[in-house]
């Protein structure tokens, strides 16, 4: 459908007029979409060093035989099963709030004026705010991918490396990292599926639907199919979606196989 102009996507074959790449072309010159597309560059890019560390260290805090283990677990975990738009609420309503927020009050009580004036739903600090939402929301999921990777290594290693005189910080250099390399590939996948699929946080986060600072390709498609009725630039901008999945997908192939 991306290589045809069409009117309607109930039209017959024979009222579609093959383009070929033109409706790319046109697609690549919206400013709009180019945003989007830089948006979500951004969310794969800095979300997921802040998501994939954070999960990272947790995995490793909570399989190094700490106390209340589970308890922890399940807490650091329970973001994923609330629904997104009541996690979203949370944030904007309990979090952000510019009048008694959970950050305003904080920085207030610990006399930082500057901090608490902090408007987060404001255009200049919007993505940092849903970044920093979404990104909480995410980091129990992918904590219990390297959580699983990590306990399926064998404490003979570390009962070996402790006997050589290894401490800590090298055990997880030598041993834990370099093991966990089919854990890193698979996290690095489903972030970037997650990351492509961007729709309700972004939704949820802007008064408008065309707000530049949280709008992502799968909103601009969903503009174009629902809003505008150009199913052609919904179709053009599917194909993008997934030509950009891919080589995040073959990033973490290749961190697989180093």
């Amino acid at each position: 459908m991306s290589f045809f102009r069409i009117e309607g996507v109930t039209d017959s074959l024979a009222k579609w007029h093959f383009v070929g790449l033109k409706n790319y072309g046109k697609l690549l010159g919206t400013t709009l979409f180019r945003i989007s597309m830089w948006n979500l560059f951004r969310i794969w890019l800095f979300g997921g060093l802040i998501v994939l560390s954070l999960a990272l260290l947790f995995a490793v805090i909570i399989t190094s035989g700490i106390r209340g283990r589970s308890f922890f677990r399940a807490m650091i975990y329970l973001p994923n099963i609330v629904s997104a738009v009541a996690l979203a609420t949370m944030w904007l309503q309990y979090v952000y709030s510019p009048k008694f927020g959970l950050l305003k009050s904080l920085f207030t009580f610990l006399h930082l004026p500057k901090l608490a004036s902090i408007q987060w739903l404001s255009n200049d600090h919007k993505f940092m705010a849903l970044l920093i939402a979404y990104c909480f929301g995410m980091v129990g999921y992918h904590m219990l991918i390297f959580s699983s990777g990590i306990e399926r290594i064998s404490s003979d290693y570390f009962e070996a490396a402790t006997l050589d005189g290894a401490n800590k910080i090298q055990q997880f250099q030598h041993i834990t990292l370099p093991l966990l390399k089919g854990m890193f590939h698979t996290n690095i996948t489903m972030w970037s599926v997650s990351s492509v699929g961007f729709f309700v946080w972004s939704q949820l986060f802007s008064t408008v639907t065309a707000d530049t600072q949280t709008i992502t390709p799968m909103v601009y498609m969903y503009m174009q199919i629902f809003r505008s009725r150009k199913q052609r630039n919904g179709a053009k901008c599917g194909n993008r979606c997934g030509c950009r999945s891919t080589p995040e997908s073959l990033c973490g192939s290749h961190f697989h196989y180093l």
